[in-house]
């Protein structure tokens, strides 16, 4: 009996002591700051943490959606000082947000993607970040992006083979293996310059990320499990380590094969980027990994740095382009007229070609200018990342007067800000038109962002649109493309990129 006397007098000390945290906590200028931008209501102790306790991806995802229509400006969760998130989907706060060059640092957040990519380029900050973006930016000089133009043609033929064999057999097909197999053979090929088909475990890293994501986002969900400790003794840590075995294991051998041959030939690697035609050599193909090599032999990174930056590489650069690809064929699917529109584009320039040489160069891209305005809109309705996140290190004052206070956190909602009727009126329609010329100039520059903005903008984002439109033109030269699930059907989930639960298909048809 005393036991439980002794312990009823213990917790009651304990809530207590947070209630009168909460209570001092609350007197605050993060808490003053929070008051001018609505939101779920703050309780005491837990503050709004009722409201995502125990949410799964899908329920993620709805829930975002949801407090978006809700609340039609950017709004707040608040736990205590320690966890104040303003949710971003609006350009006034956009704009300064991602403009900033001092509100540059990734969030606490991102400390979830540790394990799988380490502190390379997309989670790490400061003077780190800022070293290894000096190395890697030279990687996507021009002349390299049109040297990879022949490797994006070349696998983009084995995918339409594969598309072909659906095609003949009448079958729906399922966008996501295909895209994901597809967009990891060229940046393997292209950034690490090794082939897919000489690596083994390709199929188990694909499947090991969309497990490990769903993992992250559970603990992202949890403020109980942001600490390191709780997730090992509850077990989130074993498994995440065993499903990163096999995901670790892929892109060491990614880097082992091209240090090996870095080694044997050193000579091949002289000077890459002082010779132009290194870039469009026939014998020679430039591939980032190079650079990461070179730094590594010139000691400006170490070999802990050259996996961080391919394990950065390998998963940005495959799984984003992949669910752009998925819901661009959806898209595309959905509105015939719009394709055909395309399709006629692509037609006429390769009608204009020589009969000799009817083969695609990289210029060639920039006279479809529909076809770029659509897939700017694809990629509006469906960012493949629908939402960065910003630690605040320094005060934003905004026109009004509000304030984004330093030792909040700022999560953009990429998929809610691209559809702000204020920008993009009647926002769920399609509409190519948007990207006209005179309507890009009527907008605010920061109202769309699929590859962020700013000094912390995708590097690769070219490389990204190249690799894009190559596909597109490739594809619908030799087939229609027609719909079978519809947007109703689409089960959306909480990821690291835009997925869903359930396949999303499309059926190819040959022309």
């Amino acid at each position: 009996m005393a036991f439980w006397v002794n312990f009823g007098l213990f917790l009651g000390f304990i809530l207590i002591v947070l209630f009168l945290f909460d209570l001092i906590d609350k007197q605050g200028r993060l808490f003053r700051a929070m008051k001018k931008f609505p939101g779920p209501p703050v309780r005491p102790i837990i503050g709004s943490l009722d409201e995502i306790m125990f949410m799964n991806q899908a329920t993620t995802f709805q829930w975002a959606r949801r407090w978006a229509k809700r609340y039609q400006a950017s709004y707040r969760f608040w736990l205590n000082s320690s966890i104040f998130v303003l949710n971003v989907i609006r350009v006034r706060e956009v704009e300064p947000l991602l403009s900033s060059t001092k509100n540059i640092d990734k969030s606490r957040f991102y400390q979830f993607l540790h394990p799988l990519l380490g502190l390379g380029l997309l989670n790490s900050g400061g003077s780190k970040w800022l070293h290894r973006r000096r190395i890697l930016t030279p990687t996507f000089h021009f002349n390299i992006l049109n040297g990879f133009h022949r490797t994006f043609v070349e696998e983009c033929e084995l995918l339409v083979g594969t598309l072909d064999e659906h095609a003949a057999s009448g079958k729906a097909t399922a966008l996501q293996p295909v895209m994901s197999r597809f967009t990891l053979s060229t940046i393997c090929e292209t950034s690490m310059g090794v082939k897919m088909a000489s690596m083994a475990g390709a199929d188990e890293y694909r499947k090991k990320l969309y497990e490990i994501g769903e993992i992250l986002v559970h603990r992202l969900m949890r403020p109980w499990l942001i600490s390191d400790f709780v997730c090992k003794i509850t077990g989130y840590q074993a498994v995440l380590r065993k499903l990163l075995l096999p995901v670790h294991a892929f892109t060491t051998g990614i880097i082992n094969q091209r240090r090996e041959l870095f080694q044997r030939n050193p000579e091949t690697f002289d000077d890459l980027t002082a010779d132009e035609n290194v870039y469009t050599n026939t014998k020679k193909r430039y591939a980032m990994l190079d650079s990461l090599l070179q730094a590594e032999q010139d000691q400006l990174i170490d070999a802990d740095g050259v996996r961080e930056e391919v394990d950065t590489f390998t998963f940005e650069g495959h799984d984003t382009t992949a669910s752009a690809l998925v819901f661009i064929f959806f898209q595309l699917a959905r509105e015939q007229t719009v394709q055909e529109h395309i399709f006629n584009e692509i037609h006429a320039l390769y009608d204009r070609k020589p009969q000799a040489d009817k083969s695609f160069r990289p210029q060639d891209y920039a006279e479809l200018k529909f076809m770029d305005r659509a897939l700017k809109e694809c990629l509006r309705l469906w960012p493949p990342v629908t939402f960065i996140s910003r630690a605040i290190t320094d005060d934003i004052v905004l026109a009004d007067g509000a304030l984004l206070p330093a030792g909040c956190v700022a999560n953009v909602h990429i998929f809610d800000l691209h559809r702000d009727p204020e920008q993009f009126p009647d926002p769920e329609r399609f509409d190519p038109d948007r990207f006209l010329p005179e309507s890009v100039d009527k907008r605010n520059p920061y109202a769309y962002v699929p590859f962020s903005a700013g000094p912390r903008n995708c590097i690769g984002q070219k490389y990204a649109m190249m690799e894009l439109k190559v596909v597109v033109v490739h594809t619908l030269l030799r087939f229609r493309v027609l719909p079978v699930t519809r947007l109703e059907e689409i089960n959306f989930v909480a990821d690291l990129v835009l997925r869903s639960t359930n396949p999303i298909e499309v059926r190819f048809e040959r022309r």
